[in-house]
């Protein structure tokens, strides 16, 4: 039986992977070999919970998981990181392994902290460091030292202006990652090796407005109007050199968890909410301030609010519901229409000169056949995710064109790639599709999905 390789390239985005095709020789190969298709994330595309949802061929909705920090319950202090253990749905290496296939897996977002598996597991970026029991088995971590010495999970503070350390820093991290691919793909058994490159949506988020001249902020004598090009140039050489150490009919597919476009601006959602009066607080901060540490302050007054957001590459509104959050004033009977009112009054929120930027704004209900967890009240797509969610307050404004968590270029995009040797006869893919492509590949049919 030929083995697989899933090749995961973080928001990698179909149109800029087209523009540079000419620069990549060995995607290039693969794609005149094979087939190249869109891949639509799930909603909301973000990398977790899409990565997951790719993994398990199950949506948000069924997996219960909204993004990187989901409500744990309905308490105003209930959000919580998401770790492996909120993924209860079978992934398609668990479904291997029942049928003796063995997996190596290799820094997926959604595994940490790593469960059994069968075969070798290197957790994704939401390991805090590698002092922690990031691999299955755990001796692999002494394995990995010995390979590529300081291992790196991520570029934590890729929202930085300083994009020369930024580059320096992703480059060093790929090279690492493309080694001990190298490595685990020639020292292990394996039938399925899956991995995900987490640097191209770091150098994306941190570099877009110095490669997209649609981009506000594009600067045509920026130093940097290479660096996505130069990055892209070396994840193909890597790839190349990660393929050669493969057997040569190996399958290969390159997929996304969404892709990439620029970011236009933010709207400060809970800034909006007070001041429409929906959010109410005992006291206006005299600096911006994350909205959890307002709730954990008890500077909220939830006697007359009756609604309160978060921000991100997506926005989240949650109501203040009576019998359901602790303080809750918006009644059962009234949720409907305040839900309603809010989703009018948010889609026809205006740039700062009044013109429409296209917010679309969904319930749970309209993107999953199930709902499980605890979902955001509404899901906001500002300026159709070409403007940023702003979370904390103290602005005294709603509209931005710079990011309260640091600079970032970059937005989400709805579709991501799917490149396949050889060849799929779509031209379009469902993200949720590819659990039963792999396990079509060895043969397992759709029951096993």
């Amino acid at each position: 039986m030929t083995k697989l390789a899933l090749i995961g390239l973080d928001c990698a985005d179909p149109d800029l992977l087209r523009e540079l095709l000419p620069q990549l020789p060995t995607i290039s190969a693969l794609v005149s070999e094979g087939s190249f298709a869109r891949l639509r994330s799930v909603d909301p595309p973000i990398t977790i919970p899409a990565w997951m949802s790719m993994m398990t061929g199950t949506d948000p909705g069924a997996l219960g998981v909204y993004g990187f920090r989901n409500r744990a319950d309905y308490s105003y202090t209930g959000l919580r990181v998401t770790t492996s253990a909120a993924f209860r749905a079978e992934t398609v290496w668990d479904t291997l392994g029942r049928h003796g296939l063995r997996s190596i897996l290799l820094g997926i977002p959604g595994t940490y902290p790593p469960k059994p598996v069968r075969g070798v597991l290197v957790s994704g970026f939401l390991a805090p460091g590698t002092d922690a029991a990031y691999t299955y088995p755990t001796a692999l971590k002494d394995e990995i030292a010995a390979v590529v010495g300081e291992y790196v999970l991520d570029v934590r503070g890729f929202r930085t202006d300083n994009k020369a350390w930024l580059i320096d820093e992703l480059r060093e991290m790929t090279k690492k990652r493309f080694k001990l691919a190298r490595h685990l793909v020639t020292a292990h058994d394996w039938d399925l090796f899956a991995m995900v490159e987490i640097g191209t949506d770091r150098i994306h988020h941190g570099l877009w407005s110095h490669y997209d001249k649609a981009h506000r902020k594009y600067d045509p004598d920026s130093p940097f109007h290479d660096a996505i090009p130069d990055y892209y140039r070396l994840i193909d050489a890597e790839l190349a050199q990660l393929l050669d150490a493969m057997p040569a009919d190996t399958r290969v597919m390159i997929v996304s968890d969404h892709g990439a476009q620029r970011m236009d601006g933010g709207i400060g959602i809970n800034e909006w909410l007070i001041q429409e009066g929906y959010l109410t607080l005992r006291e206006y901060p005299d600096k911006p301030t994350r909205i959890g540490d307002l709730i954990a302050a008890k500077q909220v007054d939830w006697s007359r609010t009756a609604a309160w957001g978060e921000g991100g590459y997506y926005g989240r509104v949650f109501l203040n519901v009576t019998g359901r959050e602790p303080e809750g004033i918006v009644s059962p009977r009234d949720y409907v229409r305040v839900r309603d009112e809010l989703t009018d009054a948010i889609t026809a929120i205006p740039d700062e000169t009044g013109a429409a930027i296209g917010t679309r704004v969904f319930r749970p209900e309209e993107l999953y056949p199930a709902v499980n967890g605890i979902p955001p009240d509404l899901f906001v797509y500002f300026g159709d995710l070409r403007w940023r969610s702003i979370g904390t307050i103290g602005w005294n404004r709603i509209h931005f064109h710079e990011n309260d968590t640091g600079p970032d270029d970059a937005n989400h995009a709805p579709y991501g790639i799917l490149i396949s040797r050889p060849g799929d006869s779509h031209d379009e893919r469902s993200i949720l599709d590819v659990k039963g492509m792999i396990l079509e590949h060895f043969g397992l049919g759709p029951k096993e999905k």
